[in-house]
């Protein structure tokens, strides 16, 4: 235990933690990361281009983002992997770090291979894609389904002049209104000037 005279500073710093850690979750948008909802990949701007051209694709009417590229043997499986991927994604994007080009992992690959095979497990039986891995790949033993299938669902070109019409739903500002006045009203003092 503290000295007693640190107690009040002690309280002060943890409600100050606990407070800044409610906040980044409710401006990040946490908690739609817990749904299947593909609106919650434009969260970040820069997957607003892979919304638009799997949107535009077959897959748009039958599944969504977590279908392919979350695993679904266990829920707990499921959620490991989202919250996984999510603090790496949040890592990158807010260091400003992204790639030009974002390309898939070696335990993304895998886990949209396994679900490739999962959905079409009866169109695929006599091809040799069946227990593909990228490590087998890699070796010459079968091939992942995107080898074939390169513009399956996200189109060659990942960007938005691939889907020209495509209508992205954008996130609300987490920035309440009086504040977004009071920035206006600085704005327009330092025009002014």
């Amino acid at each position: 235990m503290p000295p007693k005279q640190w107690l009040s500073y002690v309280m002060l710093s943890l409600a100050i933690i606990v407070g800044l850690w409610v906040y980044l979750v409710y401006v990040s948008n946490a908690h739609s990361y817990l749904s299947d909802d593909p609106k919650a990949c434009v969260n970040c701007h820069v997957m607003t281009s892979y919304y638009a051209t799997w949107q535009h694709s077959s897959h748009a009417r039958v599944t969504n983002c977590n279908d392919c590229h979350v695993p679904h043997n266990n829920a707990f499986n499921k959620y490991f992997f989202k919250a996984k991927d999510g603090l790496y994604h949040a890592t990158i994007f807010t260091l400003r770090a992204e790639p030009q080009v974002i390309k898939i992992k070696e335990a993304g690959t895998n886990v949209v291979q396994k679900n490739c095979q999962r959905c079409h497990s009866d169109l695929n039986e006599n091809v040799k894609t069946m227990g593909a891995t990228l490590e087998s790949r890699n070796h010459g033993e079968g091939k992942l389904c995107w080898d074939c299938h390169r513009e399956v669902p996200h189109g060659r070109v990942n960007s938005l002049s691939s889907a020209p019409n495509a209508q992205v739903p954008l996130t609300d500002s987490p920035v309440p209104e009086w504040l977004k006045k009071r920035i206006e009203q600085q704005e327009d003092k330092q025009t002014e000037n």
